[in-house]
């Protein structure tokens, strides 16, 4: 069966054309990232609007490159939610009309659930069950995974996501947008022991985040001073310290707490090499493993679409009227 995968909820367009015989056939991503960064951050009406000009083109490309039709889809997938509701509408709208033209079924996937299984589409994929942590610049959550659509939440943060914490915390020191790399870039040439930052809920005996307090702090420190070129890769080196640490201790105390021995990582902040590094030495130590998608596949990516489309083939529907869902819980859905 082939399904045509499209993504997108907030600033990126992909799209991807996954085979259940063949495994990943092609996918292409437009990032609106330059268009954003005139204006610090996303703009969800420029958003929306991008979407349109790239989907069509995108979807010609990949099929060209697989050497394929539109008339060989068997299904196709799109995200319905969570993200931003225009630009879901895009993604959604889009799918249906080809559903609609082809009359083929249309699946809509959850956001994090293509995130959470992008793992399996590498050539060793984990096996379930397995504890995942989802940290993206908008959720900050460990799930226990028994299979598709069998997910258990753990815990979850409070306040702010990880990704959230890492480009508040670039913007408030002038680092420029999409602030998490920039930050991960700068703290490269940093040192720690100049900034004393906390970890918030480090020690909370549960399995919870928070990362609010973070900011704060790092707002405080920012102000405290005259930031010079080296103060600023000093403060960032321990804003990604406290944070990996955080999150370090969190899947540990998760995989401790469940009893299993792997460990799988998704969204955009598992594309952070500290927090790669303290994650693979802590979970070794316990003699578990960590499992990570490529680096391409940890932001938004039509890939992961594609694949959790596959894997609910049988709830693909004939029924072409559409809507989104801006706000979706993860635990709302069930197996296929």
């Amino acid at each position: 069966m082939l399904v045509l995968g499209i993504e997108t909820s907030c600033d990126e367009t992909g799209i991807a054309l996954y085979s259940t015989a063949s495994g990943l056939l092609s996918h292409a991503l437009y990032s609106q990232v330059r268009m954003h960064e005139e204006y610090g951050g996303v703009v969800p009406e420029l958003a929306s609007r991008d979407h349109i000009r790239r989907a069509l083109p995108l979807t010609r490309q990949v099929l060209q490159q697989s050497g394929l039709a539109l008339t060989d889809l068997n299904a196709i997938a799109y995200t319905e939610g969570p993200g931003l509701a225009g630009a879901l509408l895009v993604g959604a709208s889009i799918a249906t009309s080809l559903g609609f033209a082809l009359q083929r079924p249309v699946i809509g996937v959850h956001h994090l659930e293509g995130h959470l299984l992008a793992p399996l589409l590498e050539p060793r994929p984990p096996e379930f069950p397995f504890v995942a942590l989802l940290v993206s610049g908008g959720h900050t959550q460990l799930m226990r995974v028994d299979g598709v659509g069998r997910y258990t939440l753990l815990g979850e943060t409070v306040d702010d996501a990880a990704g959230e914490a890492f480009d508040k915390s670039a913007k408030l020191m002038g680092l420029g947008y999409p602030g998490g790399p920039a930050l991960a870039k700068t703290a490269e040439t940093g040192q720690l022991g100049r900034f004393k930052l906390p970890r918030p809920m480090l020690h909370s005996h549960d399995l919870n985040f928070s990362f609010s307090g973070l900011k704060t702090a790092v707002l405080t420190a920012s102000r405290a001073q005259t930031m010079d070129i080296r103060m600023r890769a000093d403060l960032a080196a321990e804003v990604q310290e406290a944070i990996t640490e955080v999150l370090a201790a969190k899947s540990l105390a998760a995989l401790q707490q469940t009893g299993l021995q792997r460990l799988v990582v998704a969204g955009g902040v598992g594309a952070n090499t500290r927090l790669r590094a303290r994650l693979n030495l802590a979970v070794s130590n316990i003699g578990a493993e960590v499992y990570y998608p490529k680096l391409e596949f940890c932001t938004d990516n039509g890939a992961m679409i594609a694949f959790a489309g596959a894997m609910r083939l049988k709830h693909a529907q004939k029924e072409y009227g559409f809507g989104v869902r801006p706000r979706w819980d993860l635990a709302q859905l069930e197996a296929p």
